[in-house]
Parts: structure tokens; sequence; C-alpha cells
């Protein structure tokens, strides 16, 4: 009687289970998802150190930090505080006859908040916070701007200023002819003697880096809802994961 009972016990809890199934949770809603930010990307930045012509070498570095976030899907994929690294390539002073100063430098680096860093190449589209300067080409060559109109006002104001000086010694418009003629003379030998501008982009100044190639970061959470959860996460195989530094002796 009593094995009966346990019999009956056990079919019913049985029968329960299978008309109450226990519910299996969905992992896949929750599944880390792939997003690509795309070649041609542009990422705005701020400078962290200066660059001037008049001191830069070939290999320096070039610091800045994103300022501005990069979304896609409702996603950081690049957020705003990322580090670039840059280096000079190329580093050319103005002539005093001719020439105007020019530089050149390539991004190569990113370090994301979450310290992930990553080699991924990316080129100079403009820098609209520059007050001397002007990006010249798709390489993002920065030139600086044409001193013409300031050579030509300074042979004009020392022409004009050994006018009045001539005119004044000699009391005669024949004097004034010969001291315009001198100062003038001055003024296009202050020129010939005296370097253009150089490139000078101060500290702070607004930079657009554009991006070289395509990156792939993985996102925890889908989720739009979870978007706090939404840390990017670069994936391997696009670029080369730099080394961790060496820890000191």
């Amino acid at each position: 009687m009593r094995g009966l009972a346990i019999f009956l016990a056990t079919m019913i809890a049985g029968a329960s289970a299978q008309t109450n199934p226990t519910p299996v949770s969905d992992k896949s809603t929750n599944a880390p998802r792939q997003l690509t930010v795309p070649a041609g990307t542009r990422v705005l930045l701020n400078l962290k150190s200066p660059i001037n012509t008049k001191s830069a070498h070939v290999g320096d570095g070039v610091y800045c930090q994103t300022s501005f976030p990069v979304t896609q899907d409702n996603v950081n994929v690049i957020p705003a505080g990322t580090f670039v690294k840059g280096e000079i390539t190329h580093v050319q002073r103005a002539g005093r006859v001719n020439g105007r100063a020019e530089i050149l430098f390539k991004f190569n680096t990113m370090i994301f908040p979450n310290g992930y860093t990553v080699e991924l190449p990316g080129t100079l589209k403009s820098d609209p916070g520059s007050t001397n300067s002007t990006v010249s080409d798709d390489e993002g060559t920065v030139k600086a701007d044409s001193q013409k109109g300031k050579d030509a006002a300074t042979v004009g104001k020392t022409g004009a200023t050994g006018a009045v000086i001539g005119a004044a010694a000699s009391r005669s418009w024949g004097g004034a002819g010969i001291g315009g003629a001198a100062g003038a003379a001055v003024g296009l030998g202050s020129v010939l003697l005296t370097r253009g501008q150089d490139v000078r982009i101060e500290q702070g100044t607004a930079l657009e880096m554009v991006l070289n190639r395509t990156l792939t970061v993985e996102v925890a959470h889908p989720d739009p809802a979870r978007a706090a959860d939404n840390e990017a996460i670069p994936r391997p195989g696009n670029y080369t994961k730099l080394p961790p530094p060496a820890r000191p002796q």
C-alpha cells in the first residue's frame, strides 16, 4: 500500500513538471554582438600637446584625445576621452625667399577608456581650431597660410616712412621719391632676410581625424535600454593589439 502511494506521488509530480515546464532563459537576447566602424569615419580630437615646425622633428609624438563620441546603433563605439597617439613624419620650415612651412603627421594608436590599446591608422582631415595654417591635401599635410599680403604691407609701410623722412629732410617732392625708394628697399631686404611663419598648432586645438581602416567592436548588451552597460570592446582581426607595458623590476 505504501509503495503504491509513493508510485502515485511520483507520477503526479512528473505530470506536473510536464504541464508546467521550468522556463529557460533566452541567453541569446543578452549575447554580445559585433559592430563595425567603417573606414572614413571622422573623429573629433583635442590636441594635448602643441606642435610647431620651429621645434618639431620627424619621429616626435603627437598626443590627442577624442572630444566627442562616435556612436552606431545606440552604442558608444569610440567613446569621448579615448586617447589617440600619432607621429610626425615630415617637417619643413618656411624659406627666406619662398616656400611655406608644412608638417605631416599620422595617427597610429588608440587607447580606449577600458584600457584596450590598438594600432589603427588615421589621417588628419582638418584642423578647424588652427589660426595660421590649413590642411592642404588628402594625406593630411598642414601648411602655413600665405604671407604675401603681409610682406607687401611691410614693403609699403617702410616705403611710406622713407618718403616722409626724405621730404622732410629735403623739403621737396624729389626728396620724398628718393626716401620712398630707399624705404621700400629696406622693407624688401627685411622680407628677404626673414623666414615665413611657422606652422603653430596650439594645445587644445580641435582636430578632425579620419579612420583609414575599419574597426570592429564587441558590445556586451545590445539592448538600447541598457546603454550604460554597452561597453565597446575592440575585437582582434583587423588591428594589432599592443603588448602590455613591462613591469618595473
